[in-house]
Order: C-alpha cells, then sequence, then structure tokens
C-alpha cells in the first residue's frame, strides 16, 4: 500500500481507502463488514471513510465493531454532516447546533474520541458560510476532529470557506470529497484541481466505478445479488443506458490487454491524478477487496498511448454533472 498525503497537510492516508456507502449496516451483513474492514487493515488501508446517514448510522456502529482492537494511532476515520438523521426542523444541514450534535453521536456509535477526518456531506444554502467554518474551527480546538472539509461542493462554494477561514483566522477546509470518475469527471477536472493547486485541497474521491457500472459486470445485463438488481438501487439502472455499456466493453477489452480487470484499470486511472490523495472505494466480498488494492499496481502501465486510447473511448460522452 502507498500513502499520499492529504493535500498539502502532513496527514497521509492510503492512495485506495475503504467506504460503507450502502454495503456496511445494509447491502452485507455485520459478519462479512467486519471481517472486509480488518482485511483491508491488514492489507495497508488506514483510511476508512464513513457518513452519519449511511444505513441510519448502523455502518458507524459497524465499523467501530470492527476497529476497536486496532490501535486508534493507526486510523484514518472520517464520518460527514448534512442529511436528515435527526427529527425536527434542525435535525438536518449545517447549523452549529446539527453540526455539534451530529459529530457527537458519530463519535458515540464509532467508539472513538475524535474522527480524523470530517465532511460537510453537502453546501447547505440555509447555514452562512461564516457559521459552518466557526463551527468547524471550534471542533477541531477541541479535538473531536482533526482536519474538516466539504463533499459535493462547487468550486466557488468552497473557495467561499476558504476566504473566510482566512479573514476570521479560523482553520481552514482540507479537502473535499467528490464523485469523480470516467463517467462523471468535468467538476474534478475543470473546477477542483484548479482550485486544489492554489490551495493545497486533497480529493478524497467516491464512486471510482460509477456505482458498479465500471466493473463491466454490467456488459451482459444485470446479475442476480448486484447492486442494480435490488430494489432499494433500482436508480442505478437508469445509468446502465446501452451507450455506457458500450464504452465499458471497450475498456474491458483495453483492460484485458493490460492483464487487468475493468474495475482497476478505472481506478489505476483516477490514481494517476496528483491532485487524488485517496480514491475511496468499496466491497462486498474479500476478493472485489483484494482486486480493488492492486488497482495501485496498474498505475504504471498507463502510460501516454494508454490514457490516449482511454480519451478515445470515452469520446464526446457528455459528463453527468
Amino acid at each position: 500500500m502507498h500513502y499520499r498525503r492529504l493535500g498539502r497537510s502532513g496527514l497521509k492516508v492510503s492512495e485506495i481507502s475503504l467506504g460503507s456507502w450502502v454495503t456496511f449496516g445494509s447491502q452485507i451483513d455485520e459478519e462479512v463488514s467486519i471481517e472486509l474492514i480488518q482485511a483491508a487493515y491488514d492489507a495497508g488501508v488506514n483510511f476508512f471513510d464513513n457518513a452519519d446517514i449511511y444505513a441510519n448510522g448502523q455502518a458507524e456502529v459497524v465499523m467501530g465493531k470492527a476497529l476497536k482492537d486496532v490501535p486508534r494511532e493507526a486510523l484514518v476515520l472520517s464520518s460527514k454532516v448534512f442529511w436528515p438523521t435527526m427529527p425536527g426542523p434542525n435535525g438536518r444541514g449545517l447549523s452549529r447546533k446539527h453540526i455539534t450534535e451530529s459529530v457527537n453521536a458519530s463519535l458515540k456509535r464509532m467508539n472513538t474520541e475524535y474522527l480524523d477526518l470530517y465532511f460537510c456531506h453537502r453546501f447547505d444554502p440555509d447555514t452562512p458560510i461564516d457559521e459552518v467554518v466557526f463551527t468547524m474551527d471550534t471542533l477541531v480546538r477541541q479535538g473531536k476532529i482533526l482536519y474538516w472539509g466539504t463533499s459535493e461542493w462547487r468550486a466557488w462554494q468552497v473557495t467561499a470557506a476558504l476566504a473566510t477561514a482566512e479573514k476570521y483566522h479560523l482553520i481552514a477546509p482540507s479537502m473535499e470529497q467528490p464523485q469523480y470518475n470516467m463517467f462523471h469527471r468535468r467538476r474534478v477536472e475543470m473546477e477542483l484541481a484548479p482550485l486544489c493547486k492554489e490551495y493545497g485541497l486533497g480529493l478524497t474521491t467516491w464512486s471510482p466505478l460509477y456505482y458498479g457500472i465500471l466493473t463491466g459486470k454490467y456488459n451482459d445485463g444485470i446479475p442476480e445479488g448486484s447492486r442494480a438488481a435490488m430494489e432499494s438501487m433500482a436508480w442505478i439502472r437508469d445509468r446502465i443506458t446501452p451507450e455506457r455499456v458500450a464504452i465499458v466493453r471497450e475498456l474491458s477489452v483495453l483492460a484485458e490487454e493490460l492483464h487487468i480487470n475493468t474495475a482497476q484499470l478505472a481506478i489505476a486511472w483516477l490514481l494517476r491524478r496528483k491532485e487524488v490523495s485517496s480514491v475511496n472505494t468499496g466491497a462486498t466480498n474479500i476478493q472485489q477487496l483484494q482486486s480493488n488494492l492492486e488497482a495501485a499496481d496498474a498505475v504504471d502501465k498507463l502510460h501516454d498511448e494508454v490514457l490516449e486510447r482511454i480519451e478515445q473511448i470515452l469520446g464526446n460522452y457528455p459528463d453527468e454533472d
């Protein structure tokens, strides 16, 4: 496992991280989840990503159980705040009240005294940006979180947070967590990459396989037991279009020529970018986990000719933004 700095901070995170969205506490049972988390740690993963909304908080509980015997200093644990997790009009958003109550609840569920990374899971137009930045600054100074950042914020929104922190001499965001993959790239490459270069933010990207479509497993239909086969994830089916499947089939041919699988090609394609501190992956079994982790070894295969061929395959396909 290789480790990268989180932007210009001194924190080092595994270049491939393990996330809990959809899987832990919902799609797979607790025993399998714990086995995956422990296997990832044994393989060198130190960054484990979570959010208070995942499986209504159960994902955090499972992760806390899985890592209870691991030295805390060996881990980089994250969570997020924004979506409704509590009753009443203040049970969502980025108000000082909701952030404070949410971080305390996450700490309790994960059985830890602090979070290494804490993300504002979306931008909140109902809360002044200075309230958000002051609250995050307070949490850092209290020792409840070590670094804070944003997820799915536009560049101008992140810039506003950075400007507020500079104006009031507060602790600024260190990272942004955007969706980034071969079918969803414009925001990162056009908006966030220049911001990362100027301010030293790190990107911890999610959905590297575009909801599993970039694995190639939907090339010939929807397999039984896959996410798209679940009624709760039926929205994925709308994204499995003939155009995308055709592209993935071509990518699969290229991956086979490189002696890797399609998922590894997609993850390696992300890891080639310096702005990316960590690619957040998911897994439902040990084989998937091991395959994803091996993607880091494929980066060296992506020389200029291969990257040009990928661009030709992707062509002018409209970015989903």
